[in-house]
């Protein structure tokens, strides 16, 4: 057993209204009026009403070298990798030195040294800190991370553990690609990061959170092309299939039974569902799936109306405001979800104790 006791959920720090980036961002990708109309359609479409941006908006047409995206992806992501994980650790009450283990992740730039490794000495954590970067789950990273971790700490059930998530989307812009995956993308991602704090079975003793109870990955056959980057020279190109909704609608339902049924539950029995809110689509195809009542994916369908979705970093972001509104009840089931390049899912069974 782990349990999760403090998320801290950060955004970038430039804030604009959809329609505002749409008007901004559109000519920087087409100036063909017909594409510009379809994206002002996807826009509108995106159940998106605000983002958060890395940069001012006014910027973002001199941005179009990789070299200098990626420089401003460490300069940035390392600030709000370290506002979060200090945040965190303030919250659960343990200090940069109680660290043990450091799970990093992000899919829109790369560095080596990696951020968590930046982290180190910024935040003052020590210098036997067990540090692991990932690179290439995309929207699935939170997820298998706090999956991750607890493996982890079920073998070293005295150790704290770190899962940092830093999302820079809109750096990876790509002037003049008016492909229908690029306008979508460019009205659905936001900039953000997060932290979680998770300990072992003996370090939780006092202290309030969630358990992870189990988890479940997947990866999904005959869908390797439909999400992901093409990598080239002007960074990372948006790889969207239209047929992803579907591919959620036909799998989910099967992995989430299959993690709830060794604990004798039921979709039914599922108090609280923190989704990966990787657009209205997924939402929808999620909760027809799982035979869900109107309600219960509004913190996603709310987070993604506030910030748009911040890809691994999302899935933590809701996690944080269903931890805040004390969900699931205590002894109650949560089901976090999150989908990833591969196609990937990441599932983990989550519990609220009685009693700490």
């Amino acid at each position: 057993m782990s349990r999760v006791v403090a998320v801290a959920p950060v955004l970038a720090g430039h804030r604009y209204e959809q329609a505002e980036i749409t008007a901004r961002l559109g000519p920087l990708l087409s100036s063909d009026p017909g594409r510009l109309a379809a994206l002002a359609r996807f826009h509108g479409a995106s159940s998106v009403r605000t983002r958060h941006l890395a940069l001012p908006l006014a910027r973002y047409a001199d941005l179009r070298s990789f070299g200098d995206a990626n420089d401003l992806f460490l300069t940035i992501g390392a600030n709000l990798a370290e506002d979060a994980v200090r945040h965190a650790l303030t919250a659960a009450d343990l200090a940069p030195t109680d660290v043990d283990f450091l799970l990093f992740t992000t899919v829109t730039g790369v560095g080596a040294p990696s951020i968590d490794a930046l982290l180190v000495e910024r935040l003052g954590l020590r210098p036997d800190v067990k540090r692991l970067p990932s690179f290439g789950l995309g929207c699935v990273a939170g997820a298998s991370g706090i999956a991750r971790v607890h493996d982890y700490l079920v073998g070293h059930p005295d150790d704290v553990a770190l899962v940092v998530s830093v999302e820079l989307c809109s750096l990876t812009i790509q002037h003049g690609d008016d492909s229908t995956a690029n306008l979508v993308s460019s009205g659905l991602f936001g900039d953000g990061a997060a932290a979680v704090v998770m300990v072992g079975d003996r370090r939780a003793a006092g202290r309030e959170g969630v358990d992870v109870i189990e988890t479940r990955s997947g990866v999904y056959p005959d869908t390797s092309g439909m999400l992901g980057w093409d990598v080239g020279g002007s960074g990372f190109r948006i790889v969207l299939g239209a047929g992803l909704a579907d591919v959620v609608g036909t799998h989910l339902r099967t992995d989430v039974e299959t993690l709830l049924a060794p604990h004798g539950a039921a979709v039914a029995d599922v108090a609280a569902w923190v989704a990966h809110p990787g657009g209205p689509r997924i939402l929808d195809a999620a909760a027809q799936a799982l035979t869900l009542g109107e309600h219960a994916l509004d913190r996603s369908r709310r987070s993604l109306a506030a910030v748009g979705n911040l890809s691994s970093s999302s899935v933590l972001h809701v996690l944080a405001d269903t931890l805040v509104d004390g969900a699931p009840p205590p002894g109650g089931l949560a089901v976090l979800f999150a989908f990833g390049p591969g196609v990937s899912a990441e599932v983990v069974l989550m519990r609220r104790p009685e009693e700490v």
